[in-house]
């Protein structure tokens, strides 16, 4: 999969929207993920609302440049009625990791603005979005078209593999 290896975090946007139908694919590669005990205790809000995307630029001092994209994606997961609820998180990274390598697929860059574990993150977009007491803000992904090109760094480094035999 060329995705794995072209995709780079993106933080400068062409000022054109991401047609629906992309948009779609992304989710679906999302809902793809596995998760514990099948639990999938994703839900995924999509903002292009530049008033809204400007509120969830501010709840996070690395998320200044989200002003800028045409497109948000804000994976949160359900706290109530799981299997497995201490595996939520990591669920949410691997349906996250999905809707980045699929943008990457799809000729869109998108970067990854991590929001949980920080209590004051998570409550300030649950604030923006109006989330209900049972979901969780997990992250903020902006997406769109990239302004920006460079390579992806290589970071194999054979050191750190240790094989068992």
């Amino acid at each position: 999969m060329d995705a794995i290896f072209k995709r780079i975090s993106v933080r400068k946007y062409e000022d054109r929207p991401v047609e629906p139908e992309k948009v779609e694919k992304i989710l679906r590669a999302a809902m793809a993920a596995p998760s514990a005990r099948n639990q999938q205790p994703w839900e995924f809000f999509v903002v292009t609302s530049k008033e809204t995307i400007r509120e969830l630029s501010q709840c996070s001092q690395y998320a200044s440049f989200l002003k800028d994209a045409p497109l948000a994606i804000v994976p949160c997961y359900r706290k109530t009625g799981l299997a497995a609820p201490l595996y939520a998180e990591i669920d949410l990274s691997i349906a996250t990791e999905h809707i980045l390598l699929e943008a990457a697929q799809l000729g869109l860059g998108t970067c990854w603005m991590g929001i949980a574990p920080v209590r004051e993150r998570m409550d300030a977009v649950n604030r923006v979005l109006g989330n209900p007491e049972n979901l969780e803000a997990f992250a903020l992904v902006s997406c769109g078209y990239p302004a920006e090109e460079r390579p992806q760094q290589d970071r194999y480094e054979k050191s750190r593999i240790h094989w068992i035999r």
